[in-house]
């Protein structure tokens, strides 16, 4: 039996009733933790400390999409995201300002070492590292949608509660010295066994948090230095070599104009590639980085039920946008499409004009791995399946299309038919290929680095390499750099950073459209969206120590 790195995450909760903890300002202490003197006595208490630590890691931050120009989040009871691309978002949205994850990492630090005398010390010191950089990464989550926030670095006494928050340089200054000093602490990789399974946070995976934190801030030179270190550590772009039986009746001919059968195989490979990357039955791949892990047959990702379509047996809970199918490039030439108008979409659609697919033919073989339009094959999903989009049905997709990416279809074959249990990855080593490529652009323009940074992530996806004439300057390279992200990070949540970060999301988020040209939802931006505003009720409870957001 595969040995996990959640195995025990639940007994943490039993043994330390962490969770115990409400959603109180800065996660007060709880009044019912076991004895001091019968924990970190044992090797395993540690262990299972230190797990339990790893399941506060979130998922594939999908909803995030639906505050992008990316994609429609229609149920707002699921996330704040519907709320805040239709511009209607308060203060009495809790969001994700949550402190109990940073409250068990500091926990952790400050009684690991009573476990000295039972543990190995070379382990405790990597379990302290591994922790370190968890907290660094809520952290970052915390500063991404924030800003300032409190920084906390030990639990806190009942009188000490009411804490400001701390500048955002400041946090950033933290959690990029942190990750300096336990990469040096954290193995390149995982030899298997108790408390060595893969999985676990490694080297790579502090320079690439590094690199990304560096990349947010503008720190051109230090996330170009940071991806460079974790380009040298041996991590690799997943590909296959070979279609299933169950992929191959897919009529990819019916969209795509091949020249020849190697044409037709080049797309195809970069199509399963880009797919399969994300599937159960590759988890682990050399792409992997940092992954949330989930345990088959006890937890779910439940992005099989958040993603397809209600004919699918899904809730269509975030949907691509027409914007999203837009930004796929020419497969046979590499450039941007044209798109035709709402307007006359609307009426080819209505009308069954065959005109109406022609928006869908020829297209980067990502677009096929991401979005399902109507007319898509998946017969791995089902039997001679193709897409068509039902408007009005329950649970269907608002937009007129559904995600088809981070959707597992084995599971869909599987009987009794069970839910995706695929491992949500965090960090990826095309983030970091791309994050380089955009640092050292910024820094100093276009280069040779640059250009095969990029074409390594087109190779693999079946796309021409970037064509150095018409992407020749700083700017022109920049703007490719942007939609590359777009297209190949979709739906993993970047592209709510990126648009606030680049500053262009009151030109992105506008009005969305269906096919019908009817309005999915109309958005309004406002430049307070930059941030989230603080729960109130978390001002209230620190009795006014905390500070709002401007403009809430």
């Amino acid at each position: 039996m595969k040995v996990t790195l959640y195995k025990y995450i639940g007994i943490l909760g039993a043994v330390l009733m962490f969770s115990a903890c409400n959603k109180a300002f800065l996660e007060r202490p709880p009044l019912n933790q076991v004895s001091e003197v019968t924990f970190w006595n044992r090797a395993e208490d540690v262990s299972q400390a230190v797990n339990g630590v790893y399941s506060q890691l979130g998922g594939v931050p999908i909803h995030d999409e639906g505050a992008t120009d990316n994609a429609h989040a229609q149920y707002p009871w699921e996330s704040y995201a519907t709320q805040l691309s239709a511009g209607s978002l308060t203060t009495n949205v809790e969001g994700n300002w949550n402190f109990i994850a940073i409250r068990r990492c500091n926990y952790f630090l400050e009684n690991a070492d009573r476990a000295a005398p039972v543990l190995d010390a070379a382990l405790l010191n990597r379990f302290k590292a591994e922790v370190r950089f968890l907290r660094v990464y809520f952290y970052a989550n915390l500063v991404n949608k924030y800003g300032d926030v409190p920084l906390l670095t030990s639990t806190l006494a009942i009188d000490e509660v009411n804490v400001p928050r701390t500048p955002k340089a400041q946090v950033v200054d933290f959690m990029l010295t942190e990750l300096e000093e336990i990469a040096t602490l954290l193995p390149e990789e995982y030899t298997g066994g108790t408390d060595n399974q893969p999985g676990r946070i490694t080297r790579g995976a502090a320079l690439a948090m590094s690199a990304r934190i560096n990349l947010y801030e503008g720190n051109w030179t230090a996330a170009a230095a940071a991806a460079q270190r974790v380009m040298a550590l041996g991590y690799s772009l997943f590909t296959i070599s070979s279609e299933n039986e169950l992929d191959r009746p897919d009529n990819y001919a019916a969209w795509v104009d091949f020249a020849n059968e190697a044409d037709s195989i080049n797309f195809k490979m970069g199509l399963r590639s880009y797919e399969g990357l994300f599937h159960q039955a590759n988890e682990g791949n050399a792409e992997v980085i940092l992954d949330r892990q989930y345990i088959p047959q006890v937890d779910a990702n439940s992005l099989n039920t958040f993603l397809p379509a209600g004919n699918m047996n899904g809730w269509s809970s975030v949907t691509p946008t027409q914007s999203l199918v837009d930004a796929y490039d020419h497969y046979r030439t590499g450039m941007p499409i044209v798109p035709v108008s709402r307007e006359q979409r609307a009426t080819w659609y209505s009308s069954q004009d065959a005109r109406f697919s022609d928006e869908y033919r020829n297209r980067d073989p990502r677009f096929y791995a991401t979005v399902l339009f109507n007319g898509a094959p998946w017969n791995f999903f089902r039997e001679n399946f193709v897409f068509q989009w039902a408007p009005g049905a329950s649970n269907m997709s608002q937009t007129g299309y559904n995600f088809r990416k981070l959707v597992d279809p084995a599971a869909f074959r599987a009987r009794p038919v069970l839910d995706n249990h695929a491992n949500g990855i965090l960090i990826r080593y095309a983030e970091m290929l791309l994050t380089y490529a955009e640092a050292a652009n910024e820094e100093s323009g276009p280069s040779a680095a640059v250009y095969a940074a990029l074409d390594l992530i087109r190779r693999r996806a079946g796309m021409p390499p970037v064509n150095r004439v018409v992407y020749s300057s700083q700017q022109t390279l920049r703007n490719f750099i942007r939609n590359e992200r777009r297209v190949e990070l979709a739906l993993e949540g970047h592209r709510f950073m990126d648009i606030r970060r680049w500053r262009i999301a009151s030109q992105v988020m506008v009005d969305i459209y269906d096919l019908n040209n009817s309005v999915a939802q109309n958005r309004t931006w406002n430049d307070r969206f930059y941030l989230l505003p603080v729960p109130q009720s978390q001002i209230d409870l620190a009795q006014g120590v905390l500070t709002q957001n401007l403009g809430y």
